[in-house]
């Protein structure tokens, strides 16, 4: 296990204000990567030092604890350039990583799918090509562990060229899986069964209110980035209706913007969904900072026009939870509490998801005679058909439709039909 030393560096009073709050997040992210973290540093200074990010002293001070903890890891709290990342290797001669470096890490760890695995390796390829800083210097001067794991690693006495060549090769297979998956998102949206997805902070709890709604068991842990690839399930209501919720890869601040660049065949998928599910830890300080991140995400994909619904999750780790809970009888439609770990609060939530997925639909009996039973299988192409049985010389269908969408069997209507 390799052994960590933390560094944080603030240049305004906000940096200065949230160096904490980071740093805990640093931490976690460092521990789900392998790592123990045996000590922490903290600069405040007006501005960046283009060569090694923090000062001259600071780098003393970081030489001095290393030699005394006996660290063999650096991890810095912001995103490093090249040049500073070999000087500061130089200098302090152990290796040293950036936040973006260690999150690819964590995703190279996580990814099971071909896809997944394919995403990671790009993005990792991207952040390290810059690094070989036009020498064709082989990547092993880096050494194995932390920060040059999974796809990346085969790769490490690669030159340039050879990297570049890579990349295109990946370029072109993600490209194939753009396509499929657009292909997939078009025969989707021309069914009548809408999706939801599944958004949030990493460790919000998105996998365990997954599993709540749809009575799956994906793996669920309190490590950071514990879902890479995009899970559909369907989710059913006592009657019959359905529809399919998606899980996603977990945000974060500071994400990497190759992993963005690399991911966005995957997060293509949430500006198809009819419903987002904004999901938050309500019991984590300073939650609206990482709301605010999310959101940031979203717009960046371009997430827009679609309804959103804040999920304020792990209300039973509070001391007013049902207090909580009991707004959830006076939303408006846009915020709900819950804890997906007990269950309280789902069934509001589900109802709720009711209305905002359904509320252009509404409930119809239809008789269709046998004579005309070619006319059942195109109604699954613009309706949900809950339940089907025969009557003598007809078939009865309960659906649920837009009411324009029906005007041609107006003739078929059956009234006063309501326990089936």
């Amino acid at each position: 296990m390799e052994k960590a030393i933390l560094v944080h560096l603030a240049t305004n009073k906000k940096e200065k204000f949230e160096a904490e709050e980071s740093m805990q997040e640093l931490k976690g992210l460092a521990c789900t990567a392998g790592a123990q973290v045996i000590g922490e540093t903290y600069q405040s200074r007006p501005e960046i030092s283009p060569k090694y990010l923090v000062g001259k002293g600071k780098v003393s001070e970081i030489i001095r604890l290393k030699e005394e903890i006996q660290a063999n890891l650096i991890i810095f709290d912001h995103e490093l350039s090249p040049t500073q990342q070999q000087s500061l290797e130089n200098e302090i001669q152990t290796k040293v990583i950036d936040r973006a470096q260690l999150i690819l890490d964590i995703f190279a760890q996580r990814a099971r799918s071909k896809e997944g695995k394919l995403q990671v390796e790009l993005a990792q390829l991207n952040y390290l090509l810059p690094r070989l800083l036009g020498k064709g210097v082989a990547l092993s001067r880096l050494g194995g562990g932390i920060g040059t794991r999974g796809p990346g690693e085969k790769k490490l006495e690669e030159d340039r060229r050879r990297i570049q060549d890579r990349i295109s090769k990946i370029k072109k297979e993600i490209l194939k899986i753009q396509n499929r998956r657009a292909n997939q998102r078009k025969i989707r949206k021309e069914s009548p069964i809408p999706v939801a997805s599944l958004v949030g902070y990493t460790n919000a709890g998105k996998s365990t209110l997954f599993n709540c709604l749809s009575r799956e068991r994906i793996f669920t842990s309190p490590q950071l980035f514990t879902t890479l690839d995009p899970i559909l399930r369907r989710v059913s209501f006592s009657d019959g209706l359905y529809f399919f919720l998606s899980d996603t890869v977990g945000f974060i601040k500071k994400i990497p913007v190759e992993l963005i660049t690399s991911f966005r065949a995957t997060l293509e998928e949430l500006k198809e969904a009819d419903c987002i599910l904004h999901i938050i830890d309500i019991n984590t300080p300073n939650y609206e900072s990482q709301v605010k991140a999310v959101e940031t995400t979203l717009s960046e994909i371009g997430v827009t026009d679609i309804p959103v619904i804040k999920i304020f999750n792990k209300v039973d780790l509070l001391t007013n939870t049902e207090e909580l809970l009991e707004k959830n009888r006076h939303s408006d439609g846009r915020f709900i509490y819950i804890s997906a770990k007990t269950g309280a609060g789902i069934q509001n939530l589900k109802e709720l998801l009711r209305a905002v997925l359904f509320k252009n639909m509404e409930l119809f009996y239809l008789r269709i005679p046998k004579s005309k039973r070619e006319l059942i299988h195109s109604f699954s192409k613009f309706t949900v058909i809950l339940k089907r049985r025969e009557n003598g010389d007809f078939f009865e269908l309960k659906i649920m439709a837009n009411p324009h969408s029906i005007l041609n069997y107006l003739s078929y209507i059956k009234r006063g039909e309501k326990k089936w």
